[in-house]
């Protein structure tokens, strides 16, 4: 029962992570009547928080091994509170200080709860070594997964229950609930002995290949982070495919989620270097062919979400756990390192809506509204054109891994 509980706690955060990086630009905007402009600066300067309090964070448990469950259980206690607040919010109650102090809370429940998981990937498998690294990785994600398809449903479906508005509301509540359940039914993982190892240095995380694994994982995540912030305004107002959104995402996540134990097992014979030259290309085609195609193609964005999924359940299986093995192997404690990690994600997250969001409002985009062609082009070119270019960085960060260090 040791991987299932691992995969519900994974579930909990992933589920907490799509509100907050898909839901919130469009309730914000909609909802709260905040531009978009305003919108992206919110996430960013949340993210200079971020910057010196994930890798405390990560210092913090690494610090203190035996407090693991206290850890794990205020991470899912700060999710419980924020999100019943912050999507009961309405315009004009508290404005942007009460909105800010919600989110600073989810942000930071958030980042301790997933530096706690990814760090104790040692503890947390049947033993450490590469093999079971690997395998852990793949309950993990396969939770994380499974928590971004609920995620994603869950606004329709409450709609369709007889909930208010879009409903955010009732969204907002069953997500408290989900993190009440994870927080007691994962207790048991948080009482496991914690694998003893060395705190980690520059020169250490250097030799072990980790610094690399970061480069390539903050480059790797901006393509992924503008289309997850701009996923909602592509399909409804370019792609002119309303109410459509939400089965699309299900089936994007789906498709990762499905991916995910041919991705295990491919990186388990062939290395994770190898897995990645084969999944980064078909990211860069699902990019290409969003932007050539027509509005109301919904065959051929369907067709583009299930091959753009594919290639992020790569992503998702074989980078962490790549990094969990440089640093167990290098014996390195890994929550100061996966503070750092979650850090290079998230802000990737963060400069992904500073940068396109009000160069979308500059353009004349209005969510919900009829917008020009210029306006239309410039999602297009934002959503993607500029993530093709990224990838294809990122692929060439990949080609210069070393196979045999990579290999899991």
């Amino acid at each position: 029962m040791l991987y299932p509980r691992v995969s519900l706690y994974a579930m909990m955060l992933a589920a907490a992570g799509i509100p907050l990086y898909i839901h919130l630009p469009r309730f914000a905007s909609v909802d709260l009547g905040i531009g978009l402009g305003t919108i992206g600066t919110l996430l960013l300067v949340i993210r200079v928080v971020d910057f010196a309090q994930d890798p405390l964070l990560g210092w913090v448990i690494d610090r203190w091994p035996r407090a693991q469950l206290g850890f794990a259980l205020m991470a899912a206690g700060g999710l419980a509170v924020g999100f019943p607040v912050l999507f009961n919010l309405s315009a004009g109650a508290g404005g942007l200080p009460v909105l800010v102090g919600i989110l600073v809370l989810l942000f930071s429940a958030y980042s301790l709860g997933s530096i706690l998981l990814y760090g104790r990937s040692a503890t947390l498998a049947a033993a450490p070594t590469p093999s079971e690294l690997l395998r852990l990785a793949a309950f993990r994600e396969g939770g994380m997964l499974a928590g971004v398809i609920l995620a994603a449903m869950a606004p329709a479906i409450l709609v369709g229950l007889g909930a208010g508005g879009q409903g955010y509301a009732a969204y907002g509540l069953a997500l408290g609930v989900l993190a009440v359940v994870a927080a007691v039914l994962s207790w048991p993982i948080w009482t496991r002995p914690v694998v003893p190892a060395q705190r980690p240095s520059l020169p250490a995380l250097g030799q072990s290949g980790a610094v690399r694994l970061l480069l390539l994982a903050l480059v790797n995540s901006l393509p992924v982070a503008i289309t997850s912030t701009l996923f909602l305004f592509f399909v409804e107002d370019r792609m002119m495919l309303s109410g459509l959104a939400g089965p699309l995402l299900v089936l994007f996540f789906l498709s990762a989620g499905l991916s995910v134990p041919v991705w295990t097992r491919l990186a388990r014979t062939f290395g994770g270097k190898q897995v990645l030259m084969v999944a980064m290309p078909l990211a860069i085609l699902g990019f290409i062919g969003a932007a050539l195609l027509s509005p109301g193609n919904a065959v051929g964005f369907a067709l583009i979400c299930i091959a753009s999924g594919a290639a992020l359940g790569a992503d998702m299986v074989v980078l962490p756990a790549l990094f969990s093995v440089a640093l167990t192997q290098a014996g390195l404690q890994a929550s100061l390192a996966f503070g750092i990690w979650s850090f290079a994600g998230k802000f990737g997250l963060a400069l992904a809506a500073f940068l396109v969001l009000p160069l979308l409002e500059m353009r004349g985009f209005v969510p919900g509204a009829e917008n020009s062609t210029s306006a239309l082009s410039t999602l297009t070119l934002a959503y993607a054109i500029l993530p093709c270019l990224l990838k294809l960085l990122a692929f060439g960060l990949v080609l210069t891994l070393p196979s045999k260090e990579h290999s899991v």
